[in-house]
């Protein structure tokens, strides 16, 4: 079993029943609160085709935004740092919390740093890292992987986050010890662990939605105000994303503010978008602000995504988590079945194409294909036709690795020449039908002898018939 075996995953989250409940009323309650707010924009499919053209044609050129970006962001008094995987990541942002002597870190907009797997190599380094969006605080502090890409903490309900924070919270963030399980006290509860670390921590890393080229702008929006917290009051900034995130123009940014949040949170607009263009602005001058700016400009694989015209389209996510809350599969099997900070239908695609097939193989098969995450998706990526696409892959890449003599394979050849040669199919219906007698109950085959059985343990199919069309076709009287 690899390290991201969907299928032993999910079995694991199938038997977890009050998982399956809180993932099921919360994506339902996401589902009809995006569908709502979707649904009020009479020219929602406008802006979704806008969206789409938009990011593909930012692809085809992703090269030139990049240099232009890079250029944008050095004339603001920011400084660009280029990382080629996660491990020059790492030791990038590492080095730069030593150089400005940093013993603890807050962080905002996460799920780029766990792609690169930061905070182990921050706690290796001495340096503590706190998360301050809420779930994000919430999955640190249970030592979890999220589950989620916009709610990360979805698996767990109220009262499990109450007594996460009775036992890992600083007495003095809880007056009297007592603390309810309603949202307002438990952010309450929330925001009085926070505030000294905002109001001591002086480096900050962020992750982002969206850059600008045109400007050197870097954008956030979120809900609770956290982020705007990390952005405004520590010295120094380090923002980390995806090379995707670019946008050309600052105009583009209209279409996907109108985008993301009604596609995300069912909110009309986000409550806080932060954008910060440098260190160079008169409030930074008057040391309001970080003093200092630099952005990671993160590629890890996704060159490689680029190259593949099929898959190009994966880039153009703008981690909306719209087709997680849609789809069949991510609802009964959880986030965590997934192994990845990246879940659902586009973790299934993204995952694989980040860390390799030998590692995440079997979560292109993480999918009924029913369509519903492209049918979602607010800038039509064809998820299941990549899901396909990389399934092939995975198939031809396991049959190289294994030989021409493994018994899939062999099996393969044998029904090809079977399917080839009307006798031998013939032949073999015949030699079928005698096989089948002590298998068949009711008209059904229920179950194979080895090594068959593995086939048959969730699934039967209909008895050969005495005899086949061929047969009763060749034996019919001719028509005068």
């Amino acid at each position: 079993m690899t390290a991201l075996d969907f299928t032993a995953r999910a079995r694991t989250s199938l038997r977890d029943s009050q998982l399956r409940r809180n993932i099921a009323k919360a994506t339902s309650t996401i589902r009809a609160k995006t569908a709502r707010v979707a649904g009020e924009l009479p020219d929602w499919e406008a802006l979704r085709d806008a969206g789409q053209a938009i990011k593909r044609q930012t692809m085809a050129e992703l090269d030139r935004h990049l240099v232009a970006l890079e250029a944008s962001v050095t004339a603001a008094g920011g400084v660009v740092h280029w990382a080629r995987d996660a491990a020059e990541a790492r030791t990038i942002i590492v080095g730069l919390a030593r150089q400005y002597q940093a013993g603890s870190v807050i962080k905002i907009k996460s799920m780029t740093t766990d792609e690169v797997e930061l905070n182990p190599a921050l706690s290796a380094a001495g340096i503590t890292p706190y998360e301050t969006d809420l779930a994000d605080m919430i999955v640190q502090m249970a030592k979890e992987k999220p589950s989620h890409l916009l709610v990360p903490a979805i698996h767990k309900n109220r009262a499990e986050i109450r007594d996460l924070f009775l036992r890992e919270l600083d007495p003095a963030a809880i007056p009297g010890g007592r603390l309810d399980a309603d949202p307002s006290s438990l952010a309450k509860a929330a925001r009085a662990h926070l505030r000294a670390k905002f109001l001591s921590t002086k480096v900050a890393i962020s992750g982002a939605n969206f850059a600008i080229a045109e400007t050197g702008s870097v954008v956030i929006v979120e809900s609770e105000g956290n982020g705007r917290m990390c952005l405004t009051l520590p010295d120094v900034l380090i923002s980390i994303m995806g090379v995707e995130k670019v946008l050309p123009k600052w105009e583009h940014l209209e279409v996907f503010l109108q985008l993301l949040p009604r596609s995300a949170t069912g909110e009309r607009m986000n409550p806080y978008t932060s954008v910060w263009t440098g260190n160079r602005a008169a409030e930074a001058r008057a040391g309001d602000g970080p003093q200092v700016f630099h952005l990671v400009l993160l590629d890890n694989g996704r060159s490689k995504i680029l190259a593949d015209e099929v898959t190009r389209d994966t880039l153009n996510c703008i981690r909306c988590s719209r087709c997680l809350n849609v789809c069949p599969v991510y609802e009964r099997a959880g986030g965590h079945a997934y192994d990845s900070m990246y879940q659902g239908p586009i973790g299934a695609i993204v995952t694989p194409q980040l860390r390799g097939f030998e590692e995440a193989g079997s979560l292109p098969f993480a999918s009924t294909l029913c369509g519903a995450c492209q049918e979602a998706c607010p800038v039509r990526i064809p998820i299941p036709n990549i899901l396909t696409h990389l399934r092939a892959k995975v198939v031809a890449e396991k049959r190289q690795g294994l030989g021409a003599l493994n018994g899939e394979n062999l099996a393969m050849q044998a029904a090809k020449a079977m399917f080839d040669h009307p006798t031998l199919l013939a032949m073999a219906l015949a030699a079928g039908r005698i096989g089948q007698a002590p298998l068949v109950r009711d008209g059904r085959v229920t179950h194979l002898p080895p090594p068959l059985s593995g086939w048959s343990l969730s699934r039967d199919f209909p008895a050969l018939p005495p005899e086949s069309f061929r047969d009763w076709w060749a034996k019919r009287e001719p028509r005068s």
